[in-house]
């Protein structure tokens, strides 16, 4: 697809516009504009029903091997990106890789071809159907909350394998950005993840796009690439012209179209600031975390996908703290099993070198979708509710060969490092206790085989994710080895609020004074009892909030890789005096906008000493 400047429709005013969009990237660019066009693919006659399937089923081969080619090469590109940028990419390339081979997708276009059909119609009928299906579930409730979040990319992975299906079907290029100067900021109404992967992070300046989100894989993409990017800037392309200055400020979301001499010199000096924070912050990585009273706290990586792995390792995280293992059951239409499970989690407990690795079992439930569980029967209940349904735990004593499996897969692994085991969505202690008896039935088999696992079994510990949960903590700090609380979750139980729901988005509050006295209930339980207790939710990397958690008695968090080093600064710059009094403050707050208040006030002080 080629670059190209069109003229707008009118021309822009004179003198400097403001505009502002979603934050998805941070950093701050000053650059000229140039703006990137996407051709439409040829109309496709989609009610046609007279093609020879064996022709077509030819040109859908043919385009699905030019597609593993394409991203085979994009592939091949990784190695000129950052080392976030390589992951990111890496995974989502390998997600489209295994929806062009033997997938419910192919199957599905097929299908559609026996009727007749050209072969892009048959293309976008299945993968909008297959979209569709992961945004409402026939006869279950939509996702809600993170879930959600999670439907909607899996929607546009089916969306952006059948585009790129559709052009290669049609003979259209995709864009191409070799040709822009260096230095450029890229304007697109919308830029896709396939675009995104193609961008040369040491040629493009910034990226601001008129569409979009801050929750898709062009935005996760773009955060990997450590570019400087907004998207859903209403307004731009009516405003910007070829070698239109700008000012883009993805912290904020800001961007100015023909800066003022004024504002423009601030922004050079953002520019050289937020370079200084990226070389400050890589030192960090090497480290220890420790408050500046000396207490040595413990910073761990949550893990959604092994290509996440190398994230892992440059930032600094003392083991992986949250092993999400669901992406075992997504893309795949078989359950895996326990060799296939054993064969993911050594590698991931080897390359730990020593560091621990905390595995949660399946964290599954009605509202989410894989085929391998539904074609088994498991997490299809249509629940009325499903954050109040069966999942968790719940779900995994209603199917108890699938807990065996990966407590024997996780147990057989075991031996190559250290790890733990994590439960979730525990309620009460029984369900703890019942899900240890499998523990200890499952070990017992293994070593009456010859299995080499280790002696005692790893520990294993509980999400607190339910208000139930924490004022029973003390109850089932007896019987876990550790807690780790979900703050997710406990916000949303707590609060009643879903912040996936417009209406009630407002209320939900992890700072909330209520949720805060569920943690301090549960890091007290864990002090009694002697249990280690973490945080893994997305508390835990927030710097302003880390080190009111630390003051609530919590030593140990987990947070998505990027954020160790900023939480590790939080850390290294306060005292364990100054935790405990903003904890007792925030304690005794009426709602969570005084606490953050507090916490704002707390870090201004600690990087301004001198103002007041």
């Amino acid at each position: 697809m080629k670059t190209t400047e069109r003229r707008p429709p009118r021309r822009p005013r004179a003198g400097e516009v403001r505009l502002e969009g979603q934050p998805v990237s941070p950093g701050v660019a000053i650059g000229q504009a140039t703006v990137a066009h996407e051709p439409a693919p040829p109309p496709v006659d989609m009610a046609r029903r007279d093609c020879d399937p064996a022709h077509e089923r030819t040109r859908l081969h043919d385009a699905i091997g030019r597609s593993v080619a394409q991203l085979g090469r994009l592939h091949d590109r990784l190695a000129l990106l950052p080392e976030d940028g390589q992951v990111e990419i890496g995974s989502l390339l390998e997600v489209y890789r295994r929806m062009l081979g033997p997938s419910r997708l192919r199957r599905g276009i097929e299908a559609r071809l026996e009727h007749g059909m050209l072969a892009e119609a048959a293309v976008m009928q299945e993968t909008e159907a297959l979209a569709a299906l992961m945004l409402a579930p026939p006869g279950r409730p939509a996702p809600q909350g993170e879930d959600a979040v999670a439907a909607r990319r899996r929607a546009g992975e089916f969306r952006e394998i059948g585009r790129r299906l559709v052009r290669n079907l049609s003979g259209t290029p995709y864009r191409s950005f070799s040709t822009l100067p260096d230095g450029a900021i890229l304007v697109a109404e919308q830029l896709r993840p396939a675009d995104a992967a193609l961008i040369d992070p040491s040629r493009i300046a910034a990226v601001v796009t008129e569409e979009g989100g801050s929750t898709g894989h062009t935005a996760i993409l773009l955060r990997a690439l450590g570019i400087p990017a907004v998207l859903a800037a209403h307004g731009l392309l009516a405003q910007v012209r070829r070698r239109t200055r700008l000012v883009v400020d993805g912290t904020t979301g800001h961007v100015v179209i023909r800066p003022s001499s004024r504002t423009a010199a601030a922004a050079r000096v953002d520019v050289a600031a937020y370079a200084r924070e990226r070389q400050m912050l890589g030192r960090l990585r090497r480290l220890p975390a420790r408050l500046s009273s000396g207490e040595v706290l413990t910073l761990q990586a949550n893990l959604e996908i092994p290509a996440e792995l190398p994230m892992v390792a440059q930032s600094g995280a003392a083991g992986i703290g949250l092993l999400r293992s669901e992406f075992l059951f997504m893309n795949t239409d078989t359950l895996p099993d326990e060799a296939r499970q054993e064969a993911i989690y050594l590698p991931l407990i080897e390359a730990m070198a020593g560091d621990p690795v905390t595995i949660r079992v399946v964290d599954w439930g009605s509202e989410k979708n894989s085929d391998a569980l539904s074609r088994v029967g498991i997490g299809n209940g249509g629940d009325v509710n499903p954050a109040l349904g069966v999942r968790g735990i719940r779900l995994l004593l209603q199917h108890r060969a699938l807990l065996e499996t990966q407590f024997a897969a996780i147990l057989r692994a075991a031996h190559a490092g250290p790890v733990r085991v994590l439960l979730p969505m525990v309620s009460g202690v029984g369900e703890l206790r019942a899900a240890r008896d499998i523990y200890a039935r499952v070990g017992r088999r293994l070593r009456r085989r010859g299995v080499e696992i280790p002696d005692p079994l790893p520990p294993l510990g509980i999400m607190i994710e339910t208000p139930a949960a924490a004022l029973m903590a003390d109850v089932l700090a007896q019987e876990a080895e550790f807690l780790a609380i979900g703050t997710n979750d406990l916000t949303m139980y707590a609060l009643a609020a879903d912040r996936a729901a417009a209406d009630v988005a407002a209320l939900y509050d992890p700072l909330h004074p209520a949720v805060l006295r569920l943690v301090r209930m549960t890091a007290d339980a864990g002090l009694r009892q002697r249990r280690p207790v973490s945080v893994c939710g997305e508390l835990a990397s927030d710097p302003l909030a880390v080190p009111l958690l630390v003051g609530l008695g919590v030593r140990s968090f987990s947070m998505h890789a990027s954020a160790v080093p900023r939480v590790k600064r939080a850390i290294r710059a306060a005292a364990m005096d100054d935790c405990r009094r903003m904890a007792c403050r925030a304690l005794e707050a009426t709602d969570g906008e005084e606490v953050r208040t507090m916490l704002a006030t707390y870090t201004h002080d600690l990087r301004h000493p001198g103002d007041g």
